[in-house]
């Protein structure tokens, strides 16, 4: 059982790894052993993430720059991934955008730059993918399994996406609550060829996305959770880590809260 908890040695990508939540897990596997890929449309973000994260080790971190709005963003990805690599371990699509803005003032393009991103191209990248994610199953292993060790898919969805968010983001909870669905509908057609896929519904956490909202309101959200503090980066590495471990390899079409319980914690 030593090794029930390693990726040392994994191959995983990381849409949006270069900072936020991205670069916590990024971190976290880096730390594990694995060699982590990380892309965002930011090139000097990524390029310097990867650097501080190679020497940070024992695992190594590589740039992949990559406008992931943009479906030739993404074949742009996989193109220069699957140069570089044979097979893929692991996928965290970690990649998104969101929007608030009172109900009679929400613009049209908000649904569009916030869909995109947070759903349509997390199908895209998957989809994209999925050879090489079957490239990393054992050698003659059969179409139908079964399957001790799948590649993983690992989809960084939200709360907001089961709750009803108290601020006014139409777009962004609503692509959560259809990624947390899509999720489920890979599950179903992706287990059977030996990938799983779950999710991580975020709750609070220390990123650029809720600067804002902490900076106003952080004695408020930490109230609301029952642990009483914000999600650190070791919370959503080690969760990413038990889910592409052994630990996790039976674990397919689950919606996993990791809020310290605010979705519990609501008061009368």
């Amino acid at each position: 059982m030593a090794d029930l908890f390693t990726v040392k040695d994994k191959v995983v990508l990381v849409s949006g790894g270069a900072k936020g939540i991205g670069k916590m897990i990024s971190t976290g596997f880096v730390q594990a052993g694995a060699k982590v890929y990380i892309s965002s449309r930011d090139a000097a973000s990524c390029d310097k993430a990867a650097e501080e994260l190679t020497k940070l080790g024992p695992g190594t971190c590589h740039s992949i720059p990559a406008d992931l709005s943009k479906y030739d963003g993404v074949e742009g990805l996989v193109k220069e991934l699957s140069k570089r690599e044979k097979h893929l371990n692991i996928l965290v699509n970690n990649a998104g955008n969101n929007w608030g803005a009172p109900l009679e003032e929400y613009p049209d393009a908000a649904w569009n730059r916030v869909l995109t991103l947070n759903l349509q191209r997390v199908f895209t990248l998957t989809q994209k993918l999925v050879p090489l994610l079957l490239a990393s199953l054992p050698a003659g292993s059969p179409e139908d399994g079964p399957w001790a060790d799948p590649a993983r898919i690992i989809n960084i969805g939200s709360v907001d996406g089961i709750r009803v968010p108290s601020l006014e983001t139409y777009a962004y909870s609503s692509s959560k609550a259809a990624l947390h669905q899509l999720s489920r509908v890979l599950a179903a057609q992706l287990g059977r060829r030996g990938i799983t896929s779950n999710t991580l519904a975020c709750g609070p956490f220390e990123s650029k996305m809720m600067a804002a909202t902490l900076a106003a309101a952080r004695d408020s959200i930490v109230g609301g959770v029952p642990l009483g503090r914000i999600g650190s980066p070791s919370d959503v590495a080690g969760a990413c880590i038990f889910l592409s471990s052994k630990a996790g390899a039976y674990v397919n079409g689950a919606t996993i809260a990791l809020d310290g319980g605010s979705l519990v914690g609501g008061k009368l």
